[in-house]
């Protein structure tokens, strides 16, 4: 499903007001409409927000593996489908309609299941890369 349309005003959604919320996408709809392979099947690209998020697939028994992710909580929003998710306490189910929370630090791999998972991230966003003057001394 392609943006919602936006309602007059700047491009990120802002007006001479300022932002104003809209509908990006249905999640589930993405992911039901987007055959293929794995991998994201949606992103939020708006620019100057704080946030980043992506609508990701893996498909009927993929896995992604062990990782850590030593900066960011992440919340992962079970959208369709059904599998696991393995960390350091044991695995524990996720399907359809699951909030897990990734907390910074913690080391986790997703699997999923017979039918595939498509799951929605979010998290802040990371700062650019940049590049600094180096200091002559």
């Amino acid at each position: 499903m392609a943006d919602a349309p936006r309602t007059g005003g700047a491009p990120g959604g802002e007006t001479p007001g300022g932002p104003v919320p809209r509908l990006l996408c249905d999640a589930q709809q993405v992911a039901a409409e987007a055959p293929g392979p794995a991998g994201v099947l949606w992103r939020l690209a708006e620019s100057g927000r704080q946030l980043d998020a992506n609508v990701v697939r893996i498909p009927p028994e993929g896995r992604i593996d062990t990782h850590l992710e030593p900066d960011l909580d992440v919340l992962l929003y079970v959208v369709s489908g059904d599998g696991t998710v393995e960390s350091e306490q044991g695995r524990q189910p996720l399907a359809e309609g699951g909030l897990l929370w990734l907390p910074r630090g913690s080391r986790r791999s997703v699997t999923a299941g017979p039918g595939g998972l498509a799951y929605l991230t979010v998290h802040r966003r990371r700062p650019g890369l940049q590049i600094k003057n180096r200091t002559v001394s």
